[in-house]
């Protein structure tokens, strides 16, 4: 039995992003370490995409997007998948509430080796969800996502269909400097992000789960717009 699946509609002209830095922050050289794992499909990317990855974020510094879910679809072994990731922080959606509010915090850390993403989504009822995990540069594939308890996935970045996507390419848990893979019983499935330039200004993130046996169980896309230029 499926979830009705909410119709995916843009945020509302005027929603903006807002940059936050820190005011101790020196200007800083560009990022380069997503453009090099994507390697030479990078230069297919649309520029506002190139450009909002290149930006290199020093330690405490952040940018905020402010945007809108426009609709989760999950069935009733991705509502399990979810509950059952609360163990690890509660990465994944818990709701199919429709269009509600979203705001994504990036933060640069190079004490974390990387980036710390942090989502706040708003919810029909009760407090708002918030999802932290840190993007880290390194490991097999050179990027990883590490969320509580220290389980994280390895994460492959390609290019398709002029759209960057992070997928995942296996499951950790790293405990006193010891890192096992997790057996496939164990995890959620394939994870996707795919992030698109959209028209008039917008870009999506959309976010996939597919489990082995069940297939597609949570498949969620949200709008934001370009923050304005300081």
């Amino acid at each position: 039995m499926r979830a009705e699946r909410n119709r995916f509609t843009p945020i509302p002209a005027g929603t903006e992003s807002t940059p936050f830095n820190s005011p101790n922050a020196a200007a800083s050289a560009a990022e380069t370490r997503f453009a090099r794992l994507a390697g030479d499909s990078w230069a297919q990317l649309p520029a506002p995409i190139r450009r909002r990855f290149s930006r290199h974020l020093a330690e405490g510094q952040r940018i905020v997007y402010l945007g809108e879910v426009a609709g989760t679809h999950m069935t009733m072994v991705g509502r399990l998948v979810a509950q059952l990731a609360r163990l690890v922080g509660a990465p994944l959606p818990l709701e199919a509430d429709g269009c509600v509010p979203v705001t994504v915090i990036v933060t640069g850390s190079e004490r974390l080796g990387g980036q710390v993403w942090t989502r706040i989504y708003e919810r029909a009822h009760g407090f708002p969800q918030v999802i932290q995990s840190v993007k880290r540069f390194g490991g097999a594939t050179g990027l990883e996502e590490i969320v509580a308890r220290g389980v994280g996935m390895r994460l492959k970045l390609c290019v398709r269909e002029r759209a960057l996507v992070f997928c995942s390419a296996g499951y950790f848990i790293r405990c006193l400097g010891v890192q096992l893979s997790l057996p496939d019983w164990l995890t959620p499935g394939v994870i996707e992000v795919v992030h698109r330039e959209e028209s008039s200004g917008q870009f999506s993130f959309s976010l996939s789960v597919t489990h082995s046996l069940a297939g597609l169980v949570i498949d969620q896309r949200a709008f934001f717009r370009e923050e304005q230029a300081s």
